[in-house]
């Protein structure tokens, strides 16, 4: 696989060079879904008594799977299980996929 981009390069130069489309199912989340669970986060408190929004909470708000919840979250390095509610304010930043 390293070895084959001189070859590319050669024959198409520059606009070869971009990464070819990966293997595997495409993205069913999309991102403004992603965005809603990360506003949903750091922006508001859970609708029940808990101090921190759960991944089970987000998931039943956002209507995500639990497990989908906790790869945003990862992705984005959010724990809040950490943070109080309120206590960072969200910084509103392009960080949507082109």
């Amino acid at each position: 696989m390293v070895g084959t981009w001189p070859g590319r390069f050669l024959a198409r130069r520059l606009e070869r060079l971009v990464d070819e489309p990966r293997p595997g199912a495409p993205r069913r989340i999309t991102d403004d879904q992603v965005d809603e669970v990360i506003v949903k986060t750091l922006e508001r408190r859970p609708g029940n008594q808990d101090n921190h929004w759960s991944t089970r909470s987000t998931a039943r708000e956002t209507g995500l799977s639990q497990m989908a919840v906790s790869r945003v979250w990862w992705a984005f390095g959010l724990k809040p299980h950490l943070v109080t509610p309120g206590s960072c304010r969200l910084i509103r930043c392009s960080w949507k996929r082109s």
